[in-house]
């Protein structure tokens, strides 16, 4: 978006051709940056008051964090005034004594600093005995006790301000800072689509070829906002997911990778879309974190996205290509990206029209209705009560019984079906009733079978075809359960003559108890 407004000036619009809709991008001012893009805070500190002593209580790390113009320059005053201090103190000593009234020392005198005439002889064994250089020419004499004690005291003093400047200095020399400058990030982040999900995506790379051990990245999302109870929050910092939950975030930084943020419900940008992307003002703060394995030492690198720099519908180009055995980096393509057909809304707005989707197809899946079995009402409720669905829902309700008692249930119902069918005694002895079948078999066998003479047989059975075809009845006893089709079969009822009575067909020990009775 900002090269758009580079180059056709203030008055564009970003027209999405795939789509058909057009969006009238509102001239924005450029505004101040959180963290510039080579990762400098944007943050002053003022008003401190009496807070400054503190900068000089931690006066190793306030000399370290300075320019390096301000450290060597500290550097060489510090040292020359020194030098200029300490060969005072020599030249006062020499004076106190008379020793530069004496120019030539006579053979019977003997000086504190032999051969000091004047200030710059003075200087000149100073530098001599702080580095320790000794031309043999200029030395202390044993008649000079604070001579003696002069020289201890500068010792002392020397090895204090090397070890503070020196280590200053090199601490300065091989801080982690510099090694984050061949550490790279796209200039732009993109949205785009990647394994079917709304993400977005920007790139990172190592230029050297020594790796950042234990490389980690991590986003902040900077946004201003306003809580419901009306407190305004400036700058608001905002976590977004890398891939912490997955250890994506976690990076072996040997190649260009691309870092990925899934926009989801938990995401802050779940109600993000290319028209509101124009009206946004937020900053992302990339933070990449690593062991510098040369020196061992903690490197940090950081960079920022603002929202003209996140576009909308693109994807970066590939670097990485095959060569004769060996993968090399293509880092010319490694800020370039081209542009792709994505939807223009929201991750929440495709939400709410998948949701109301399947909410329109839902009352018209329940409204269709299936045809019919028969050819009227009763022959449509009886093929109801015997439907396959019906059978699965009984098996169903079967199969959450345990084992034993779903081999008992199944015993039962087999006898069921069995007097259903012959209608005659039951295995044991005892005689068939209704009231040992279930309800709905029950219901079926008072209204549609009832036990009559053998030349109302067939009616029956035609009461029960799906169409009045005895042919298409045949064929559809087949594809009903087993225990369900064998009430198609026109098995013989067996009738008591005229004139009988239901006794004499028992055995004789049963009529003989009914007898007795």
């Amino acid at each position: 978006m900002a090269a758009l407004r580079k180059k056709f000036g203030e008055d564009y619009q970003v027209v999405n051709t795939n789509q058909g809709i057009t969006f009238s991008a509102q001239v924005k001012k450029k505004r101040q940056r959180f963290v510039e893009k080579n990762g400098r805070c944007n943050v002053q500190h003022g008003n401190l008051g009496g807070e400054t002593s503190r900068y000089i209580s931690d006066l190793f790390t306030t000399l370290v964090d300075l320019k390096w113009r301000w450290n060597l320059l500290i550097f060489i005053l510090t040292y020359t005034v020194a030098w200029l201090v300490m060969a005072s103190m020599w030249w006062v000593i020499a004076f106190i004594r008379g020793d530069l009234s004496n120019g030539g020392h006579e053979d019977s005198y003997t000086p504190c600093v032999a051969n000091v005439y004047n200030f710059p002889s003075a200087f000149l064994f100073f530098i001599e005995t702080e580095a320790t250089i000794g031309y043999g020419y200029r030395y202390i004499t044993e008649k000079c006790p604070e001579g003696i004690i002069l020289f201890l005291f500068q010792s002392l003093l020397g090895s204090i301000v090397d070890a503070f400047l020196i280590g200053c200095m090199f601490i300065k020399m091989s801080q982690p800072k510099k090694r984050a400058e061949t550490l790279m990030f796209s200039q732009e982040a993109v949205i785009s689509q990647r394994d079917g999900k709304l993400c977005l995506m920007f790139r990172v790379g190592n230029l050297r070829n020594s790796h950042m051990v234990s490389a980690q990245i991590r986003c902040k999302l900077i946004k201003s906002r306003q809580t419901p109870e009306g407190e305004f929050l400036p700058l608001d910092q905002c976590e977004l997911d890398v891939g912490f939950g997955t250890g994506a975030d976690q990076l072996f930084l040997v190649s260009p990778l691309t870092i990925c943020h899934e926009i989801n419900t938990k995401s802050p940008f779940f109600d993000l879309s290319q028209r509101s992307l124009m009206n946004e003002e937020f900053e992302i703060v990339v933070i990449l974190e690593g062991i510098v394995e040369t020196t061992g030492m903690t490197c940090q690198a950081r960079t920022s996205y603002t929202e003209d720099e996140v576009l909308w519908g693109h994807r970066f180009l590939p670097v990485m290509s095959l060569e004769e055995g060996f993968f090399r980096v293509d880092y010319s393509q490694f800020h370039n990206h081209f542009e792709v057909n994505i939807p223009p809304y929201s991750v929440k707005e495709h939400e709410e029209k998948s949701s109301l989707t399947a909410a329109n197809s839902l009352p018209a899946a329940l409204t269709s209705s299936s045809p019919q079995l028969g050819n009227s009402s009763r022959g449509g409720r009886r093929e109801r009560l015997l439907s396959a669905d019906y059978a699965d829902h009984v098996d169903d309700k079967t199969s959450r019984l345990p084992s034993k008692l779903q081999r008992m249930n199944s015993t039962k119902d087999e006898h069921h079906w069995r007097g259903l069918k012959t209608g005659s005694v039951l295995p044991g002895g005892k005689a068939s009733s209704t009231g040992d079948l279930p309800l709905s078999i029950q219901r079926l066998r008072s209204s549609s079978i009832p036990v009559v003479k053998k030349e109302q047989l067939d009616e029956q059975v035609q009461l029960l075809s799906l169409d009045g075809d005895v042919e298409e009845c045949e064929m559809d006893k087949h594809r009903l359960p087993k225990a369900i089709s064998t009430i198609y079969a026109p098995t013989p009822v067996q009738i008591p003559s005229k004139g009988g009575r239901p006794e004499d067909n028992l055995p004789a020990k049963l009529r003989r108890m009914n007898a007795d009775r």
